[in-house]
């Protein structure tokens, strides 16, 4: 650069101009007196310095530096925990339709409704396995990064939740002393936070020939299950199952609050195929002995059964709109929607005949909000159903009879099913909506020995205790201990309100009739007579069990037109929001 400066400039002050400008635009600068051909003065600007061995790091700026090769080889040896276990495990993943963990946390936490905030033992057990020095490139099954056991927090669907998840890749997702280290400190810390836990599992259980340090310990995987019961009402605990969780791993998914399998992946049993057939000489494969049909019809341990991952990763995200991070707060609400049919079409629906059928959810999609209807367990127990809703955008939890299964009646599964679902409901602070139209406890000796007064106490003891707000309506029949179960007048409900097609007895017209007067109509020897006294009897009992006595009676608080009943519903939800019950102090009842 050349600057020429008036001629009256000193040597002196040619310079210092010269020095300026060459700081300041960093470049060479010549300066010119007057009309001289030769620069008064001249200033390089010195090269950029080098930092030199004994210039410590503090000294150093930060533009100047890169990775060291401390970080750069830390980086390898993540990238190479990254990868799982042996290639030839991932390949059998690649070659059927489950996802290698990674990726399926990538689908739970990586796209726009999820992130995944940090992970906590990447390197358990890294000093077990990794290849050092000449060896660096060969690969072994004794691969364990992490330990087979992904641990750490995230943010699903705008929720901060913990989250654990097995590495099939890696000894088949089985549990030794490492993971399940990192598996207690995660539940330990959703203690401290009060923020619900995602368990998406795939383990063939506890690892066998490396059970010392972790099986029987104190702190082993034993500790697991306390942890689990410890959790258990304190935050919601999801499980979802990608695989065969055998022995000590199908217990994280019984003991969580809710279960999903996904179809033709998952299982979960006691003992596997090969022990039962050594210990019973039972020859089974695993789809019959623990698959998702057994679960959801059988025994009731799977909440619901997902088409895929994809599938199942969506239920969850649905599920959770209706629970609370924690028992400390209230389940969150969305705007509200109109129902997907019109109200006016409740009394249509159901049948003035109080033993013809009909399907409960006709009637529940003219109450809830359109969309919102999330209907758990519904291949077990289907007399009864046990669902998620919203009602002007607040959560409920729905217990209604279903007349187009055993008539409504209750059975044992059934009963269990509703119990557990107000036990949850209750714990969560999710007020309850009782849909009552049943001929009440079913009898006879097969449900006798499946435990129908075992299983009925318990849902009567689970609606006795809840302390949520409880709505109850009569929709159509409420007979014999069903009204107890589905929250009648003696248990507390906020309250009880008939459709003008509702009945309350201690049984129908026809037991009613049969065992009161079938001795004298059996006396009655002219059939069309016997039949006129009959059909006599029957109206002149319904007479006596109809809503309109009960309600002038004040059995009930009060009869609605049905076309009203989500507009009633919905204020009364709304007036009792912020009710606080209180149990009789005692450490806990003995039912359960």
């Amino acid at each position: 650069m050349k600057v020429r400066i008036t001629e009256t400039a000193s040597d002196d002050e040619a310079a210092a101009i010269a020095a300026a400008l060459a700081e300041h635009v960093g470049n060479d600068v010549e300066v010119y007196v007057g009309d001289e051909d030769e620069p008064a003065a001249t200033h390089e600007e010195p090269p950029e310095s080098e930092p030199t061995a004994d210039r410590s790091a503090d000294d150093r700026t930060a533009e100047s530096l890169g990775p060291t090769d401390r970080e750069e080889l830390l980086w390898e040896e993540i990238e190479d925990i990254l990868e799982g276990g042996p290639k030839k495990y991932r390949e059998q993943l690649e070659d059927g339709e489950k996802l290698f963990v990674r990726d399926r946390l990538d689908l739970w936490f990586g796209g726009d409704d999820g992130d995944l905030l940090f992970e906590d033992g990447k390197f358990a057990a890294f000093d077990d396995w990794h290849p050092r020095g000449a060896d660096a490139d060969e690969e072994t099954d004794d691969r364990l990064p992490a330990d087979g056991l992904i641990t750490g927090a995230a943010e699903f669907e705008g929720r901060d939740v913990h989250f654990m998840a097995n590495d099939y890749t890696v000894k088949r997702g089985s549990m030794a002393a490492k993971g399940v280290e990192k598996f207690l400190r995660m539940q330990q810390r959703a203690l401290k936070t009060g923020q619900p836990v995602l368990y998406l599992m795939d383990s063939s259980g506890g690892r066998i020939d490396q059970q010392t340090g972790f099986f029987a310990n104190r702190e082993g995987i034993g500790k697991y299950y306390y942890n689990h019961s410890m959790l258990s009402g304190r935050v919601p605990q999801i499980c979802v199952l990608y695989g065969p969780c055998i022995a000590g791993a199908a217990y994280t998914p019984v003991f969580a609050d809710f279960t999903i399998m996904v179809e033709g992946m998952s299982a979960m049993a006691i003992a596997s195929p090969r022990m039962v057939q050594m210990v019973t000489g039972e020859d089974i494969d695993l789809e019959e002995l623990g698959g998702p049909a057994v679960h959801a019809r059988e025994s009731g341990s799977a909440d619901l059964v997902a088409r895929d991952e994809e599938h199942a990763r969506e239920l969850v995200a649905q599920l959770i709109t209706y629970l609370p991070d924690s028992a400390d707060e209230k389940p969150p609400k969305q705007e509200p929607k109109p129902p997907a049919a019109s109200p006016e079409g409740i009394d249509a629906i159901v049948p003035q005949e109080p033993n013809k059928g009909y399907d409960m959810t006709d009637v529940i999609d003219r109450v809830v909000d359109d969309g919102s209807y999330f209907e758990l367990r519904p291949d077990y127990g289907e007399e009864i159903i046990t669902a998620y809703a919203r009602i002007d955008g607040r959560p409920v939890g729905i217990v209604a009879n279903q007349p187009a299964h055993r008539a409504g009646a209750i059975f044992p599964d059934a009963a269990e099913k509703a119990a557990e679902f107000i036990w949850k409901s209750d714990a969560f602070d999710i007020p309850l909506l009782y849909l009552c139209d049943t001929p009440g406890f079913m009898a006879g000796s097969q449900v006798e020995q499946e435990g129908i007064l075992e299983q009925g106490k318990k849902m009567i003891y689970a609606t006795s205790s809840a302390t949520v707000p409880k709505q109850t309506v009569v929709v159509r029949k409420a007979y014999g201990a069903g009204i107890y179960a589905m929250g009648g007048p003696a248990y507390d409900p906020e309250s009880v309100i008939g459709l003008p097609s509702g009945e309350i007895a201690i049984m129908g017209p026809e037991a009613a009739i049969n065992a009161v007067y079938a001795r004298k109509l059996s006396e009655i020897d002219d059939p069309e007579e016997r039949e006129r006294r009959e059909q006599e009897l029957r109206e002149e009992y319904r007479e006596d069990i109809d809503v309109h006595r009960m309600a002038s009676e004040v059995v009930i608080d009060e009869i609605v037109p049905p076309s009203t009943l989500r507009e009633e519903l919905s204020a009364r939800f709304a007036f009792y929001e912020g009710l606080e019950k209180e149990l009789p102090d005692k450490k806990h009842g003995t039912i359960l």
